[in-house]
């Protein structure tokens, strides 16, 4: 029965590949991806072989413990990300406990992340082929931590199916995610600062950690290469441990979650509240403007882009601290401009097969391009405004005041005018509605990749006019080509908006049924 559930999971994943060539391709990128973090890993602990064993055993025991409060905390945010061998399936199955719980567990190692994992673990064994005992224990906690960590993510997964089956749950942790990946960099560089001025608190915190579940299992081998066996034997103790109280409190909600579903219902709600659209005039292009800043506000997968504004001048001040030259801030409003514009490139995509209900209610597609345009312009106009003004007050170079407000608002109106044809033109693989943001959908990552790329480098072309400008006066010092900029901007960028706008309209119409059936191709 394991080997039943191990052929199903692959069986699974090559009908996935299948079911598009550039599926594939994409796939392989993220192999080679992850293949050049697993192999930078690998060289790096077999590089220590050679190092002091103290710095091995500090390195090998935060990293695992690392490794395992990544596959504990990752499940939360991400637990639809592979649901190839999703538990409530077997609800109706007569498979033992025993062996539906052996055939997950070895069935969450196929895969990028268990394969990294265990690779990464593995060459833990070279950092201690110091000698036979070391290697030996070393392989031993490799196999206890990698095992500990797919176990510990079936408990998570498994102890917040009914949780994380709720929509607000799914949203608010998705957005919450979003926090701490665009913060990677400062977080990153504080603790390496961190890290480099305090040498011996890491080693002292491996020393506590190791005896801790989660950096038992990882320093066996170091403790028998310092010729510690009692010590090494206690800590395979705790390993094991471990690996099997979790392995018991998975069972325990397993056989619970197969008797008891999570419900994934909605309450109840009473009508009468129009929301948005009782401020949006009664028009085609007001009820798609309503809708679309609704979606705004209530679907993560275009709220993420707004979590994201307001951390942006967070990471270009440490940009700046880094540099000390804090005039990088200065560059807020064109980026946010870029990002918010560029974001409703993907809004057909978006709205899947909902999509029918325009080309069922006769919707013309200028109205649908205006519509969608208008909507994210309600909220990116006073965010870039103000993003583009607010860092001349800590920098106080007001002379470059009208050449950055003119390029933002150009690249703000250039970029809704370009993602308008884009939309209504291609479709890209995005996650389904209701789904993680962070959720890998299966379809033609290559074209997405194209379409996408492909565009922004359009969008630099379109705005290469208000960016000449910031370079003349960049180099001939002279404000006169800010206020120039000031005027070109906006004009500029209002007209290719409309005319974005316009050419949008006329491929919506004329490809409504072609989109359709992109995005069906993409469910």
């Amino acid at each position: 029965m394991v080997a039943h559930l191990l052929r199903l999971k692959l069986a699974l994943l090559r009908n996935g590949l299948r079911r598009s060539p550039w599926q594939l391709v994409g796939l392989a990128i993220g192999g080679l991806y992850a293949l050049g973090i697993v192999g930078t890993c690998v060289a790096a602990l077999l590089f220590l072989r050679q190092e002091d064993p103290l710095l091995a055993q500090t390195v090998v025991v935060l990293g695992g413990a690392a490794a395992l409060l990544g596959w504990a905390i990752i499940p939360l945010i991400a637990s639809a990300a592979d649901m190839t061998l999703d538990p409530a399936r077997f609800t109706t199955s007569a498979i033992p406990m025993p062996q539906l719980l052996a055939g997950l567990a070895l069935g969450g190692l196929i895969g990028i992340p268990g394969l990294a994992t265990a690779l990464a673990a593995l060459a833990t064994v070279g950092t201690w082929s110091r000698g036979i005992l070391p290697a030996a224990g070393a392989l031993i906690g490799a196999v206890l931590g990698v095992l500990t960590c797919v176990v510990l993510s079936k408990v998570v997964t498994t102890a917040t199916a009914s949780l994380a089956a709720t929509r607000r749950f799914k949203d608010v942790s998705g957005l919450a995610f979003m926090v701490p990946l665009v913060l990677m960099g400062p977080i990153v560089a504080g603790i390496a600062q961190g890290a480099a001025g305090s040498g011996a608190f890491l080693t002292d915190l491996a020393r506590t950690l190791s005896w801790t579940p989660l950096g038992a299992a990882w320093s066996l081998g170091g403790e028998l290469e310092a010729g510690h066996p009692g010590a090494a034997a206690l800590k395979l103790l705790i390993a094991a441990a471990t690996l099997a109280g979790l392995a018991w409190c998975w069972k325990f909600l397993l056989e619970r979650a197969l008797v008891t579903p999570p419900y994934a219902g909605s309450t109840r709600r009473t009508g009468g509240r129009l929301g948005l659209f009782g401020l949006f005039p009664a028009t085609p292009t007001g009820a798609i403007a309503a809708r679309s800043l609704t979606y705004w506000f209530r679907d993560p997968r275009y709220s993420g882009s707004l979590v994201v504004v307001p951390l942006l001048p967070v990471v270009l001040a440490f940009q700046g601290s880094q540099t000390g030259n804090f005039g990088v801030i200065t560059i807020a409003g064109p980026l946010t401009a870029f990002l918010l514009a560029w974001s409703i490139s993907s809004d057909v995509s978006y709205d899947n097969t909902a999509f029918a209900l325009h080309l069922a209610a006769g919707v013309r597609g200028v109205q649908d391009r205006l519509g969608r345009a208008l909507a994210c312009l309600a909220f990116a106009l006073p965010a870039v405004m103000v993003l583009a003004t607010v860092p001349f007050f800590l920098t106080g170079d007001w002379e470059w005041l009208p050449a950055i407000l003119g390029l933002s608002l150009g690249v703000l109106f250039t970029g809704l005018g370009l993602a308008s044809v884009v939309s209504a033109r291609y479709t890209v693989a995005v996650p389904l509605p209701g789904d993680s943001p962070f959720k890998k959908p299966p379809g033609n990552v290559a074209q997405t990749l194209a379409v996408q790329f492909g565009g922004m480098g359009v969008l630099l072309v379109l705005t290469l006019p208000e960016a000449a400008l910031v370079i003349a006066q960049m180099v001939t010092g002279d404000p006169a080509f800010g206020w120039a900029n000031l005027a070109l901007g906006p004009m500029l960028g209002i007209a290719l908006f409309v005319a974005g706008v316009r050419i949008g309209g006329r491929w919506f119409d004329a490809r409504g049924p072609e989109l359709l059936a992109q995005l069906t191709v993409n469910r």
